[in-house]
């Protein structure tokens, strides 16, 4: 099958392009951990909301989300039956990607970039109300979190929420897009980021014993939880190469050569 640079997507690729390399930039400027501070939190919230959509959908309880001021998360649920424990454990990196891979396809199919911050905001705001503060509330005997921490996931929530209404509400086309781009680029870095970070945790012989979602499929399943990471990072390579592909090429014949070739 042979696939080309489709021309329509050229505008749109180089907005991604800009947005990927001010994504590598900032890694490497000194102190630019406080400028994208918002980001990583974001990223959380995508990946925790994730974990705790999924479990919901799957039948569970889901006792509360958390984000920390370190850009670290967790969620506490009790799944339901062991699809419903195996798909919540993979939901937060795999959700992460499908997450950005989304954005893709919406910029691809020129979804007004304005509306979709706003559907971002209420999902933001929807998974801090339910899950951050409702369902604490709910199960505040049970609670495995300290008040701080539901607090200023509470915090983060609203103005995460307020950020991206008022970019969706007032922001210019050209922001609305470079936003998304932006945004869809952040998903897709970061969790590959942080598989590239649990894949360390978990390697055999060096790894460590910190409790993380691959840790908790292997409990559930028995297969180590070297073994999910490896799956995870797969599934994600998987994921985003169909989604790039889907996004700057388009189909002219049957021929078996390579993507993007002239």
């Amino acid at each position: 099958m042979r696939y080309r640079l489709a021309e329509d997507a050229k505008p749109q690729l180089t907005l991604l392009l800009i947005a990927t390399v001010l994504t590598v930039a900032l890694w490497f400027i000194p102190f630019a951990d406080y400028l994208v501070y918002p980001i990583r939190l974001f990223v959380t919230f995508i990946h925790e909301g994730s974990h705790a959509l999924v479990g919901f959908l799957t039948g569970g309880s889901v006792q509360s989300l958390t984000v920390g001021a370190d850009g670290s998360g967790v969620v506490y649920s009790v799944p339901s039956g062991f699809l419903g424990a195996i798909a919540t454990s993979s939901a937060g990196y795999l959700g992460t990607t499908a997450f950005g891979v989304l954005l893709l396809f919406l910029i691809r199919k020129q979804f007004s970039a304005k509306k979709v911050l706003l559907g971002i905001a209420g999902f933001i705001g929807l998974m801090t109300v339910l899950f951050g503060v409702l369902s604490p509330i709910f199960n505040i005997f049970s609670l495995q979190v300290g008040v701080t921490n539901v607090l200023f996931t509470a915090i983060v929530g609203a103005l995460l929420t307020g950020g991206l209404f008022a970019l969706g509400k007032y922001a210019s086309v050209k922001t609305a897009n470079f936003a998304v781009a932006f945004l869809a680029v952040q998903c897709l870095l970061n969790s590959l980021l942080d598989l590239k970070t649990l894949f360390f945790i978990n390697a055999p012989l060096v790894g460590s014993e910190i409790g993380n979602d691959a840790v908790n499929m292997a409990n559930a399943t028995g297969l180590p939880a070297f073994a999910w990471v490896m799956i995870w990072i797969g599934v994600s390579v998987l994921m985003i190469s169909v989604g790039l592909r889907l996004y700057a090429v388009s189909q002219k014949g049957k021929q078996y050569d390579l993507p993007f070739e002239d």
